[in-house]
Protein backbone atom coordinates (compact mmCIF):
# COMPACT_ATOMS: atom_id res chain seq x y z
CA UNK A 1 0.00 0.00 0.00
CA UNK A 2 1.37 3.41 -0.96
CA UNK A 3 2.48 5.69 1.88
CA UNK A 4 0.90 9.10 2.49
CA UNK A 5 4.18 10.77 1.48
CA UNK A 6 4.25 8.82 -1.79
CA UNK A 7 0.62 9.72 -2.47
CA UNK A 8 1.36 13.39 -1.83
CA UNK A 9 4.28 13.18 -4.25
CA UNK A 10 2.00 11.69 -6.90
CA UNK A 11 -0.59 14.42 -6.47
CA UNK A 12 2.06 17.14 -6.43
CA UNK A 13 3.20 15.82 -9.79
CA UNK A 14 -0.43 15.71 -10.88
CA UNK A 15 -1.05 19.38 -10.11
CA UNK A 16 2.20 20.37 -11.78
CA UNK A 17 1.14 18.40 -14.84
CA UNK A 18 -2.32 19.94 -14.68
CA UNK A 19 -0.78 23.39 -14.89
CA UNK A 20 1.54 22.33 -17.69
CA UNK A 21 -1.34 20.93 -19.70
CA UNK A 22 -1.88 24.42 -21.08
CA UNK A 23 1.19 23.94 -23.22
CA UNK A 24 -0.74 21.44 -25.30
CA UNK A 25 -3.94 23.50 -25.58
CA UNK A 26 -4.53 25.46 -28.76
CA UNK A 27 -5.30 29.16 -28.76
CA UNK A 28 -8.83 28.48 -29.98
CA UNK A 29 -11.75 29.15 -27.68
CA UNK A 30 -12.82 26.02 -25.84
CA UNK A 31 -16.44 25.09 -25.14
CA UNK A 32 -16.75 25.21 -21.35
CA UNK A 33 -20.07 23.40 -21.49
CA UNK A 34 -18.20 20.10 -22.00
CA UNK A 35 -16.19 18.42 -19.23
CA UNK A 36 -12.98 18.05 -21.23
CA UNK A 37 -13.42 21.55 -22.63
CA UNK A 38 -13.74 22.91 -19.11
CA UNK A 39 -10.46 21.35 -18.02
CA UNK A 40 -8.67 22.72 -21.09
CA UNK A 41 -9.98 26.22 -20.47
CA UNK A 42 -9.24 26.29 -16.74
CA UNK A 43 -5.73 24.90 -17.10
CA UNK A 44 -4.93 27.29 -19.94
CA UNK A 45 -5.89 30.18 -17.69
CA UNK A 46 -3.87 28.79 -14.78
CA UNK A 47 -0.80 28.26 -16.92
CA UNK A 48 -0.95 31.80 -18.28
CA UNK A 49 -1.14 33.15 -14.75
CA UNK A 50 1.79 31.04 -13.56
CA UNK A 51 4.01 32.06 -16.47
CA UNK A 52 3.23 35.76 -16.04
CA UNK A 53 3.74 35.92 -12.25
CA UNK A 54 7.37 35.69 -11.01
CA UNK A 55 6.15 35.42 -7.41
CA UNK A 56 4.22 32.26 -8.16
CA UNK A 57 7.26 30.81 -9.91
CA UNK A 58 9.28 31.52 -6.75
CA UNK A 59 6.78 29.57 -4.67
CA UNK A 60 5.00 32.51 -2.99
CA UNK A 61 2.26 30.59 -1.14
CA UNK A 62 -0.19 33.50 -0.64
CA UNK A 63 -0.03 34.28 -4.37
CA UNK A 64 -0.51 30.62 -5.27
CA UNK A 65 -3.47 30.34 -2.88
CA UNK A 66 -4.98 33.44 -4.49
CA UNK A 67 -4.51 31.89 -7.93
CA UNK A 68 -6.14 28.62 -6.89
CA UNK A 69 -9.09 30.38 -5.25
CA UNK A 70 -9.71 32.55 -8.32
CA UNK A 71 -8.90 30.18 -11.18
CA UNK A 72 -9.51 26.62 -9.93
CA UNK A 73 -11.90 26.48 -6.97
CA UNK A 74 -14.88 27.97 -8.87
CA UNK A 75 -14.80 24.81 -10.99
CA UNK A 76 -14.36 22.36 -8.11
CA UNK A 77 -16.97 20.87 -5.79
CA UNK A 78 -15.03 20.80 -2.53
CA UNK A 79 -18.11 19.90 -0.50
CA UNK A 80 -18.58 16.69 -2.45
CA UNK A 81 -14.84 15.96 -2.35
CA UNK A 82 -14.88 16.30 1.44
CA UNK A 83 -18.07 14.27 1.79
CA UNK A 84 -16.57 11.42 -0.24
CA UNK A 85 -13.33 11.52 1.77
CA UNK A 86 -15.41 11.33 4.96
CA UNK A 87 -17.55 8.43 3.74
CA UNK A 88 -20.33 7.37 6.18
CA UNK A 89 -18.82 9.65 8.83
CA UNK A 90 -20.06 12.70 6.91
CA UNK A 91 -23.53 12.17 8.37
CA UNK A 92 -22.09 12.23 11.89
CA UNK A 93 -20.95 15.82 11.43
CA UNK A 94 -23.23 18.73 12.26
CA UNK A 95 -23.83 21.37 9.56
CA UNK A 96 -21.33 23.61 11.34
CA UNK A 97 -18.73 20.85 11.45
CA UNK A 98 -19.31 20.09 7.77
CA UNK A 99 -18.55 23.70 6.87
CA UNK A 100 -15.38 23.56 8.98
CA UNK A 101 -14.30 20.30 7.39
CA UNK A 102 -14.79 21.59 3.85
CA UNK A 103 -12.84 24.78 4.57
CA UNK A 104 -9.99 23.02 6.38
CA UNK A 105 -9.70 20.21 3.80
CA UNK A 106 -9.66 22.80 1.02
CA UNK A 107 -6.85 24.68 2.76
CA UNK A 108 -4.96 21.43 3.31
CA UNK A 109 -5.11 20.48 -0.35
CA UNK A 110 -4.06 23.95 -1.49
CA UNK A 111 -1.11 24.13 0.91
CA UNK A 112 0.00 20.53 0.43
CA UNK A 113 0.15 20.67 -3.35
CA UNK A 114 0.48 24.37 -4.18
CA UNK A 115 4.24 24.15 -4.65
CA UNK A 116 3.64 21.99 -7.71
CA UNK A 117 2.17 24.97 -9.55
CA UNK A 118 5.51 26.78 -9.36
CA UNK A 119 7.53 23.79 -10.60
CA UNK A 120 7.22 23.76 -14.35
CA UNK A 121 8.58 20.79 -16.28
CA UNK A 122 8.92 19.85 -19.93
CA UNK A 123 5.76 17.77 -20.12
CA UNK A 124 2.78 17.47 -22.42
CA UNK A 125 -0.71 16.03 -21.92
CA UNK A 126 -2.61 13.71 -24.22
CA UNK A 127 -6.40 13.42 -23.95
CA UNK A 128 -8.10 10.08 -24.25
CA UNK A 129 -11.38 10.13 -26.20
CA UNK A 130 -14.21 11.17 -23.88
CA UNK A 131 -16.54 8.22 -23.35
CA UNK A 132 -19.79 9.83 -22.29
CA UNK A 133 -23.38 10.13 -23.46
CA UNK A 134 -24.86 13.61 -23.99
CA UNK A 135 -27.15 13.18 -20.97
CA UNK A 136 -24.51 11.83 -18.56
CA UNK A 137 -24.31 13.73 -15.27
CA UNK A 138 -20.97 12.26 -14.16
CA UNK A 139 -17.97 11.54 -16.37
CA UNK A 140 -14.28 10.72 -16.18
CA UNK A 141 -11.89 12.72 -18.33
CA UNK A 142 -8.85 10.55 -18.96
CA UNK A 143 -5.46 11.96 -19.89
CA UNK A 144 -1.85 10.80 -20.03
CA UNK A 145 1.14 12.87 -18.89
CA UNK A 146 4.07 12.54 -21.29
CA UNK A 147 7.48 13.48 -19.87
CA UNK A 148 10.98 12.10 -19.50
CA UNK A 149 9.87 8.99 -17.66
CA UNK A 150 7.08 6.53 -18.31
CA UNK A 151 3.68 7.95 -19.33
CA UNK A 152 1.49 8.68 -16.27
CA UNK A 153 -2.30 8.17 -16.40
CA UNK A 154 -4.10 11.21 -15.00
CA UNK A 155 -7.89 11.20 -14.70
CA UNK A 156 -10.54 13.63 -13.48
CA UNK A 157 -14.03 12.91 -12.18
CA UNK A 158 -16.58 15.61 -12.95
CA UNK A 159 -20.26 16.09 -12.23
CA UNK A 160 -22.75 18.23 -14.08
CA UNK A 161 -24.43 20.64 -11.66
CA UNK A 162 -26.86 23.51 -12.06
CA UNK A 163 -23.77 25.73 -12.27
CA UNK A 164 -22.01 23.66 -14.92
CA UNK A 165 -19.37 20.94 -14.75
CA UNK A 166 -17.38 20.60 -11.51
CA UNK A 167 -14.31 18.52 -10.68
CA UNK A 168 -14.68 16.53 -7.46
CA UNK A 169 -11.96 13.86 -7.65
CA UNK A 170 -8.67 13.19 -9.41
CA UNK A 171 -6.61 10.06 -10.03
CA UNK A 172 -2.93 9.58 -10.71
CA UNK A 173 -1.23 6.20 -11.07
CA UNK A 174 -4.28 4.40 -9.76
CA UNK A 175 -4.81 6.53 -6.63
CA UNK A 176 -7.96 8.64 -6.32
CA UNK A 177 -7.65 11.75 -4.18
CA UNK A 178 -10.58 10.99 -1.88
CA UNK A 179 -9.37 7.43 -1.33
CA UNK A 180 -5.93 8.73 -0.34
CA UNK A 181 -7.49 10.54 2.63
CA UNK A 182 -10.44 8.30 3.52
CA UNK A 183 -8.61 5.95 5.91
CA UNK A 184 -6.77 8.81 7.57
CA UNK A 185 -10.02 10.67 8.17
CA UNK A 186 -11.76 7.53 9.45
CA UNK A 187 -8.92 6.82 11.89
CA UNK A 188 -9.03 10.36 13.27
CA UNK A 189 -12.80 10.19 13.79
CA UNK A 190 -12.55 6.75 15.37
CA UNK A 191 -10.01 8.01 17.90
CA UNK A 192 -11.16 11.58 18.53
CA UNK A 193 -14.56 12.12 16.90
CA UNK A 194 -15.45 14.66 14.23
CA UNK A 195 -14.09 17.51 16.34
CA UNK A 196 -10.81 15.61 16.52
CA UNK A 197 -10.63 15.50 12.72
CA UNK A 198 -11.36 19.21 12.51
CA UNK A 199 -8.55 19.90 14.98
CA UNK A 200 -6.21 17.56 13.11
CA UNK A 201 -6.82 19.47 9.87
CA UNK A 202 -6.45 22.82 11.61
CA UNK A 203 -3.16 21.78 13.19
CA UNK A 204 -1.85 20.41 9.90
CA UNK A 205 -2.74 23.64 8.12
CA UNK A 206 -0.97 25.69 10.78
CA UNK A 207 2.10 23.49 10.38
CA UNK A 208 2.08 23.90 6.61
CA UNK A 209 1.55 27.66 6.91
CA UNK A 210 4.64 27.91 9.10
CA UNK A 211 6.77 25.94 6.66
CA UNK A 212 8.83 28.05 4.30
CA UNK A 213 8.84 26.83 0.69
CA UNK A 214 12.14 25.52 -0.63
CA UNK A 215 14.01 27.86 -2.95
Amino acid sequence: MKSQKTIQKYFAAMLSSLALFAASVSAQAVDQSTPDGLIKTVVSDVMASVKSDPEIQKGNIPRIVELVEKKILPYADMRRTTEMAMGPNWKKATPEQQVQLVNEFKSLLIRTYSGALSQLRDQTIQFKPLRAAPDDKEVVVRTVVIGRGDPIPLDYRLEKTSNGWKVYDMNIMGVWLVEAYRNQFANQISQNGVDGLVKFLQDRNKQLAATKPAN
